[in-house]
């Protein structure tokens, strides 16, 4: 079959976008090939199309369990035999899994490089009939790449399985020496190398400097009205920011990690299907996601990296319309950055410590502890041993880019209720307890089984019913289970982790401590790469990112916000201009800066000055309610 028709047949496309029909025809052809396209160029398509075409099973590496799950729920949607190789799985579900790819026709097997370290998973791969192996987001491979994972080193280990299967290493985003550190780790042989450009000409790419973000915020978004993805630190901005965007009549929605699964499915279909405008979300959404008619993408933060920000931004226009990728900055925010990515990077020592307190906290031997799955309270491991938040939880993301542990985050609130008493002794035992009734038979109605078996209880449906507090409702519950009318189990956790090697202290971290000064070091480089871009207001912000990624192009964009403010300069007698049209304006009216900067043509920053320069010279006052009138 012809790789068009295989794209016509599960894709409904009739055409390949750039690159992609000769990635396609050099991996057909046998050779190592190395894809750099950046975010939204289609790269999985490059590996799916020559898998299905060839006989036999195509092994996916990625280290991103979303995408890997999102990746194979797309193509079973098709009809086309996938299975992921996730966390959490047993060894029994493993041997299962890993049988049905030798014997059950399936075309992809998607796994960690974690994973690949296991006997089993290498045992039975071998016996698979491989037809090409995939590293997605291959710049995980190089001590230089974004993200940058010791256990891709692993992959090696299934050329040597295989070592007449080629390979094909896919990537967004890599600098010069991040794909040369890739076709030597992977052991490319006359490796076929396309590089898509990093142009995105429909991309406005834009820096506003603002004291006031939630104004710029709404400003933006009622002036490109269409889809949006709006960028922030933290779990607690995406609820305030979603809030004020609803009381201001905008259509919002949020999503982090902690929502359920339920709710993120629901979220994000609502967003996809257009009923919701804009979706506030951690950098943790977007991966996988697949919509092309974003109009902007804004930053409420800083960027940690220009590796991330190209990724985030470029979420933005993928239907080739006019886009805006925005970053809006304060004059505290580089210090936040700095503050939040650099001053809490765990030294070894502190890495060391850490890991010797998470075997202590699980009581974990000396020896032992290799595979085992714990529930993790992150709070509670923190003030347990008086242990620096910020500073603990990079210890922990260390460990697990390392391959030391698995740390995946959810919010696990499991809850097991049975009632371990007869009807009759119950209502007996209600009858001197009245303030349990309510509790007792919602619980009642809402489970049907919960007399003959232990029962998984949705806590917050509960407390939602009930109508008191959750403290009150865990008291009560806990009441009864004292008296023994019920057996009560409950795990409040926030995130799962995973031991991948037995516990050895000191000797388990030493051969990662040189990895790990260097990752800090390169985190350095691009926290100040980050700040470089914001700053420089003189060179045309695609540009920047163009040679950032060593593309040299002496084109302007003539679209980004450097561009269009030194057209602006070029065109105008600026400072006149700009006071005469603030005086036209409050002939009629006294207004505010927020309604001048939307009526007059300039910066927030030009602005200032001139309202500045104007009252110096007696032209114009401040009014006690901040609004500006003639004199």
């Amino acid at each position: 079959m012809h790789p068009i028709e295989v794209l016509e047949r599960y894709w409904n496309h009739t055409s390949f976008r750039p690159l992609q029909e000769e990635i396609i025809t050099s991996v057909l052809n046998r050779e190592d090939t190395f894809a750099l396209l950046p975010t939204g160029g289609g790269k999985s398509v490059c590996f799916q199309i020559p898998a299905l075409i060839q006989e036999g099973i195509c092994i996916v590496v990625s280290p991103l369990i979303a995408l890997m799950k999102d990746q194979v729920n797309t193509l079973k949607a098709k009809g086309i035999k996938a299975i992921a190789l996730t966390s959490g799985m047993s060894y029994k579900d493993l041997d299962t899994q890993l049988d049905n790819c030798i014997y059950g026709n399936y075309k992809f097997l998607y796994l960690s490089p974690e994973r690949l370290q296991q006997t089993l998973v290498q045992e039975r791969i071998q016996q698979m009939r491989v037809n090409l192996i995939a590293v997605d987001e291959a710049h995980c491979i190089s001590q230089w790449g974004n993200d940058f994972r010791p256990a891709y080193n692993n992959i090696s280990v299934l050329r040597q399985m295989h070592p007449h299967v080629n390979c094909i290493a896919l990537t967004a985003t890599a600098k010069h020496n991040v794909v040369d550190d890739i076709v030597e780790n992977l052991d490319f042989i006359n490796p076929k190398i396309y590089k898509a450009s990093f142009v995105r000409p429909n991309i406005a790419y834009n820096v506003i400097h603002t004291d006031d973000k939630l104004f710029q915020l709404e400003h933006l978004l009622k002036k490109y009205p269409g889809a949006s993805i709006i960028y922030v630190r933290n779990r607690r901005a995406t609820t305030e920011i979603d809030n004020f965007l609803t009381a201001k009549g905008l259509s919002s929605t949020f999503y982090h990690g902690g929502i359920t699964n339920k709710e993120k499915q629901d979220r994000l279909n609502a967003w996809s299907n257009g009923q919701k405008q804009i979706m506030v979300a951690t950098t943790a959404f977007g991966m996988g996601i697949d919509k092309a008619n974003v109009k902007t993408v804004i930053h409420f933060n800083l960027p940690e990296s220009i590796e991330s920000y190209y990724q985030e931004a470029g979420r933005a226009g993928r239907d080739g319309e006019p886009a805006y990728a925005i970053i809006l900055k304060q004059h505290i925010d580089e210090d936040h950055l700095r503050n939040q990515f650099l001053s809490t990077l765990p030294s070894v020592a502190f890495v060391k410590t850490v890991y010797n307190k998470l075997c202590n906290y699980f009581q974990i031997s000396y020896g032992e502890g290799e595979n085992t799955v714990h529930q993790f309270d992150f709070k509670s491991f923190c003030s347990q041993y008086k242990l620096s938040a910020s500073i603990t939880y990079n210890a922990l993301v260390l460990l697990d880019r390392n391959a030391i542990i698995t740390l995946t985050q959810h919010f696990n609130f499991r809850t097991k209720i049975q009632f371990i008493t007869t009807n009759a002794v119950l209502f007996k035992y209600l009858e001197t307890h009245l303030d349990l009734n309510i509790l007792v038979k919602i619980l009642l109605r809402t489970y049907g089984g919960i007399f003959d078996y232990e029962t998984k209880v949705n806590l917050n449906l509960v407390i939602d019913k009930v109508r008191l507090p959750e403290k009150q409702v865990i008291a009560q519950l806990q009441r009864l289970e004292k008296d023994e009318v019920i057996s009560l189990q409950m795990a409040n956790t926030d995130s799962e982790i995973t031991f991948l090697q037995p516990r050895e202290d000191a000797v388990t971290i030493n051969p990662i401590a040189k990895t790990i000064e260097q990752q800090h070091m390169l985190k350095h480089q691009q926290i100040e790469s980050v700040l470089s871009y914001i700053n420089n207001d003189s060179v045309c912000r695609s540009q920047q990112l163009l040679r950032y990624f060593g593309e040299q192009t002496t084109k302007v964009c003539g679209k980004c916000s450097v561009c269009i403010a030194n057209a602006t300069s070029k065109g105008q007698t600026s400072v006149n201009t700009i006071r005469l049209q603030i005086i036209a304006e409050l002939e009629t009216e006294t207004l505010s800066s927020r309604q001048l900067l939307q009526r007059v043509k300039c910066s927030e920053k030009q602005l200032l000055q001139s309202l500045s320069e104007l009252i110096e010279l007696n032209k114009i006052k401040l009014t006690s309610a901040n609004t500006y009138v003639l004199i």
